[in-house]
């Protein structure tokens, strides 16, 4: 079983509504599609997302990366030699982790068809639904209030609360309205996008509690290389920090849980080049007794489908922040995922289930 064809696709899908992060500020959702034929007619797909503030990898930069080193260099080589596989995904090129996640999910796809299972039950078989949260971006206070009763009213009952773009006092003003709005039985849990220094946040999240805002965790207060920050709020800290844009890689977890840094993980295939590094963060964390999230950036149903795919196969995972399809104003693909409110379900189909291209999208 052998790759025969790579061929890459430029993507772009309008949101229903813009989506602000202490970051940036996201209106279409762009991609690179992924798909990999292979001898036997098995046909994978993955796709890569431009996060330049968090990855660095950009549309021309992952096009590039797959079409002049990725496609010429596997082109014939055995799938199911995967350990040499991924190894040299990984030899080939430094960084443009998002690329590597594109062929890395497609090859995985390509596999599980191969063993005529789910990708989930190739890769562990632990869960067949899972539970996403819905993200609230950085708004006014009223506005966010707005849109987390509207998610609330559609079915969800864990939201992901944008704070870290402006003065921490107006994140706490953002938090209190919301709670206000929600009520006490709906969970909350933050995001600050790095956007926090550590004593700031260490005293903004005292008043947290002090207000009794009952937030679940936080991910990343502090700046990604801050790791004696980061140890710094997580020790003077009620509320669990998460580590986010801290870890891309198993030997940024390393860093993260021998230092003791953070409570939490959450692991990223557009961080960590895919699954095959996202499987060594997460059984990595599982030895430290560390729970995991498995997050998304602004990605369509492939790249989800391929994060939901992996989070429902360990036994470590429990947080699920696969919201992004639901972001957008139409589906990219045919197949994947289901979802029903907060619910995903994976459906009977083998690999990742992704039947082909809504072709209106393709650029």
């Amino acid at each position: 079983m052998k790759i025969q064809q790579i061929d890459t696709y430029k993507a772009a899908v309008p949101l229903k509504k813009p989506f602000k992060t202490a970051l940036r500020t996201v209106r279409v959702a762009e991609t690179i599609v992924v798909r990999v034929t292979c001898d036997n007619g098995i046909v994978g797909w993955g796709e890569a997302p431009p996060t330049h503030v968090i990855t660095g990898d950009t549309l021309a930069s992952i096009h590039y990366a797959i079409n002049d080193v990725f496609k010429p260099a596997l082109t014939g080589l055995s799938i199911l030699d995967r350990e040499a596989l991924f190894k040299k995904i990984n030899s080939l090129i430094v960084g443009n982790t998002s690329a590597k996640a594109a062929i890395d999910m497609a090859l995985y796809d390509c596999i599980a068809q191969q063993a005529n299972m789910s990708l989930t039950q190739f890769l562990g078989g632990y869960q067949e639904r899972i539970e996403t949260d819905y993200t609230v971006s950085v708004n006014s206070p009223e506005e966010m209030a707005d849109d987390a009763e509207g998610y609330v009213k559609d079915g969800f009952s864990v939201l992901k609360v944008k704070v870290g773009k402006d003065e921490i006092n107006m994140d706490i003003e953002r938090i209190q309205a919301i709670r206000d709005r929600i009520g006490p039985d709906v969970t909350i849990r933050l995001d600050a996008n790095q956007g926090w220094e550590p004593k700031v946040a260490v005293r903004s999240i005292q008043k947290m509690e002090d207000l009794g805002l009952q937030i679940e965790f936080i991910e990343q207060p502090v700046k990604a290389y801050d790791l004696k920050g980061l140890k710094y709020v997580t020790e003077h800290s009620q509320i669990p920090i998460m580590a986010d844009e801290s870890v891309f890689s198993a030997k940024d977890a390393r860093a993260v849980l021998e230092l003791g840094a953070a409570d939490l993980i959450n692991i990223k295939l557009m961080k960590a080049g895919g699954i095959h590094e996202a499987l060594n963060i997460a059984k990595l964390a599982n030895v430290y007794g560390i729970s995991c999230m498995v997050g998304s950036m602004i990605e369509s149903k492939i790249g989800i489908t391929a994060a939901a795919h992996f989070a429902a196969s360990q036994p470590n995972i429990k947080y699920f922040d696969f919201d992004a399809p639901l972001m957008l104003a139409g589906d990219l693909i045919k197949g994947g995922i289901t979802y029903k409110e907060s619910l995903i379900t994976f459906g009977s189909g083998k690999g990742l289930g992704i039947e082909g291209l809504h072709q209106e999208y393709i650029l």
